[in-house]
C-alpha cells in the first residue's frame, strides 16, 4: 500500500458509484451547488488526495472542511459507502499533511478533552457572566459569536456518585455527561436524573469520565481521541450488563464508534452498552404509569443528524414525548436538514452555519411553537442563538428537561 493511503480507506470511497443520490440530501451542495461541495464530489477529492494524484491546495481544504459530516448522504445511499468513516479518514490525512483547524477551534477542543481546562473554563464564564465580562469580551469579533450561543451558565457544582431511589433492588443506570453539556445544560442531567429515578432506575455518574473524543474524531486528531476512548473505558468498565445513557446525541454517535477508534477488545462491549437516553426512557415499561401533568403548547421537534442519521433513534423522543397529555407535537420536515451546528463546525464556519439554521426559524415562526426542542447540546446552543437572531421568543429545551418540568406534584411551567 502506497504511503499516501495509509490513514484513508479507498477501498470503501470505492464504493460510491457517484450515483448522485445523495446530492439532494446534502446541506452545502443544496446551498452551493457546486460538486465539490456534495458527497460524491468530496469523495473524488479524497480518493486523489490520499492517492498522491491531488496536492493539499486551499481549495481542497474548504471543500472537505465545509463537510458538516450530517451523514445524510449514508442515509440514501445504495452501495453503503460509509462516508462518516471516510471523512474523518480524509481529515485525519490532512492533519498528518501539516494542516491545523483556526487556533479558536483547537483551543475549544483543548479546553473540553482535558477535565480541569474545563473546569477552569466553565468558572472563568461563568464568573464573566456575574461581573458582566462577558459583553467586553465580545468587542473582539473572533468571540462575539461564540460568546453569543453561551447561555446563562450556573455555578459549577459536583455532582453525587448515585443518585437512588426510594425502591429497593432498583436497577441501576450509568449516564454519560460529555464536556460541553455538562457545563451549559446541567439542567439536562437533573432532568435525566429525575425522570430516570421516577421510573425506578438508580442512576450512577463515574467521576472519572470526560469528554467522548468527538471534536478529535471529526477533526482528524486520533491520538487524543483514542485517549478520550480510553479515559471513558477506564471510568465505565467492569463486567456490568448496566446500559449507559447519553443525553446528547452527538456524543452517543462517537460513543458506539469507539470499536473503530481504538483497537481495545473492551469497545465493542461498552459500544453496545451506550444507548441514547429518549430511546431507554421510551421503551421503559414504567413510562405509561407515569401521569405528566397535561400542557396546552405548541412544540416544534428538532431531531439532529446524528440522532437521525447515526443513531436512528429520532422516533423514540417523539414516542417518549406523546406520554405528556394535551402537548401539541410538530416535527420539523426531513427537507430542512442539518442546523449546521456540527460541532466545531459553529466555530469555523459561522456564516454557513446561520444559513443552514435559517430554515429552523422559519418553521417556528410559521407553527407558532412555544418551545423547540433538540437532544443534541450544539444544536440547542447554536438554534437558541438563531431564535434570538429572529426576534423569536421561542424556549429551546433538551425533550428530558420539558418530561421533567411536568412530573407528578411538579408545578407546570407557564406558556
Amino acid at each position: 500500500m502506497p504511503q499516501e493511503t495509509a490513514l484513508f480507506p479507498l477501498a470503501d470511497a470505492d464504493k460510491c458509484v457517484k450515483c448522485a443520490l445523495c446530492l439532494p440530501h446534502c446541506p452545502t451542495y443544496r446551498i452551493s451547488l457546486d460538486e465539490g461541495e456534495s458527497p460524491r464530489g468530496r469523495i473524488a477529492l479524497m480518493q486523489a488526495f490520499a492517492g498522491g494524484t491531488l496536492a493539499l491546495t486551499p481549495a481542497l481544504s474548504a471543500h472537505l472542511d465545509h463537510c458538516l459530516a450530517c451523514r445524510a448522504c449514508e442515509a440514501v445511499c445504495p452501495a453503503q459507502v460509509p462516508y462518516g468513516k471516510l471523512i474523518d479518514a480524509a481529515r485525519a490525512l490532512l492533519h498528518e499533511r501539516g494542516q491545523r483547524e483556526p487556533w479558536l477551534v483547537r483551543l475549544f477542543a483543548a479546553c473540553m478533552r482535558n477535565p480541569v481546562l474545563l473546569k477552569s473554563l466553565h468558572l472563568v464564564l461563568w464568573l464573566s457572566q456575574r461581573l458582566g465580562l462577558q459583553t467586553i469580551a465580545a468587542l473582539w469579533p473572533r468571540f462575539r459569536q461564540p460568546l453569543q450561543m453561551l447561555p446563562k451558565l450556573a455555578a459549577p457544582r459536583r455532582l453525587l456518585p448515585i443518585y437512588p431511589t426510594r425502591q429497593t433492588g432498583s436497577p441501576e443506570v450509568q449516564l454519560f455527561l460529555g464536556c460541553v453539556a455538562r457545563m451549559v445544560e446541567p439542567g439536562v442531567t437533573q432532568a435525566a436524573i429525575r425522570v430516570l429515578n421516577t421510573l425506578g432506575c438508580k442512576v450512577r455518574i463515574p467521576a472519572a469520565q470526560g469528554c467522548c473524543g468527538a471534536l478529535d474524531q471529526h477533526a482528524g486528531r486520533a491520538s487524543p481521541a483514542a485517549r478520550a476512548v480510553l479515559r471513558n473505558l477506564e471510568a465505565f468498565g467492569g463486567d456490568t450488563p448496566d446500559p449507559i445513557l447519553h443525553t446528547a446525541s452527538g456524543c452517543g454517535a462517537t460513543l458506539g464508534e469507539y470499536p473503530q477508534l481504538l483497537a481495545d477488545a473492551r469497545t465493542a462491549q461498552f459500544s453496545h452498552r451506550c444507548r441514547d437516553i429518549s430511546a431507554f426512557i421510551a421503551g421503559h415499561d414504567k413510562l405509561g404509569q407515569v401521569a405528566f401533568q397535561p400542557l396546552r403548547a405548541k412544540v416544534l421537534l428538532h431531531t439532529p443528524c446524528t440522532l437521525r442519521n447515526v443513531l436512528k433513534s429520532g422516533a423514540a423522543v417523539a414516542q417518549m414525548l406523546r406520554h405528556i397529555p394535551e402537548l401539541k407535537l410538530a416535527l420539523l420536515p426531513d427537507s430542512i436538514g442539518c442546523c449546521g451546528a456540527a460541532g466545531s463546525h459553529v466555530l469555523s464556519q459561522p456564516a454557513l452555519a446561520e444559513r443552514l439554521a435559517d430554515p429552523v426559524a422559519d418553521a417556528v415562526r410559521q407553527t407558532g411553537a412555544d418551545f423547540l426542542l433538540t437532544s443534541n447540546v450544539g444544536c440547542r446552543l447554536h438554534l437558541q442563538a438563531a431564535m434570538r437572531r429572529h426576534g423569536l421568543p421561542v424556549r429551546v429545551l433538551h425533550p428530558l428537561e420539558l418530561m421533567a418540568m411536568l412530573l407528578p406534584g411538579d408545578d407546570a411551567p407557564a406558556v
